[in-house]
């Protein structure tokens, strides 16, 4: 399995992970937004996408954000997404993305890497948790919805 940065060459395979990502979290298919997105990320370089290969099938992808943290005066990554082919579960794929984050992390002189995750989704937590990760019990998260 190869693990390595997502290029525009990549943006197929990758569009039907993303859209399969987004109905797993009860979005509506849409292969073709879903492409722009992605397109643009890449071209605009304004988050991090790392894929999982294994020959010419892409097994996985995990898309990072950058921030700040205003404390330490640092970068910050937020690992927005993380999925897995679901043919391709059980295999390492998904830790194996962790860990690139993780690298990329290092190599990008960052304080921490930040995710959030479904309270339902026992799996990625159970994952999560065995790479090191640590939920987070002294702050709670807010969100805004606009319009």
């Amino acid at each position: 399995m190869e693990i390595r940065t997502a290029e525009l060459k990549d943006l197929d395979a990758l569009t039907r992970l993303f859209d399969l990502y987004r109905v797993f979290y009860k979005c509506d298919p849409d292969p073709t937004a879903a492409r722009s997105f992605l397109e643009q990320r890449l071209t605009n370089g304004d988050s991090k996408i790392f894929c999982a290969l294994e020959g010419s099938a892409m097994l996985g992808f995990t898309q990072l954000y950058p921030s700040f943290s205003s404390t330490e005066m640092r970068r910050i990554w937020v690992l927005n997404d993380l999925f897995v082919d679901p043919e391709q579960r059980r295999q390492g794929v998904g830790g194996a993305l962790l860990e690139k984050a993780r690298e990329f992390g290092n190599e990008t002189n960052s304080t921490y890497l930040s995710l959030e995750t479904q309270t339902t989704n026992k799996t990625a937590q159970s994952l999560y948790e065995s790479k090191g990760w640590e939920r987070d019990e002294e702050f709670y998260m807010y969100a805004l919805t606009l319009p």
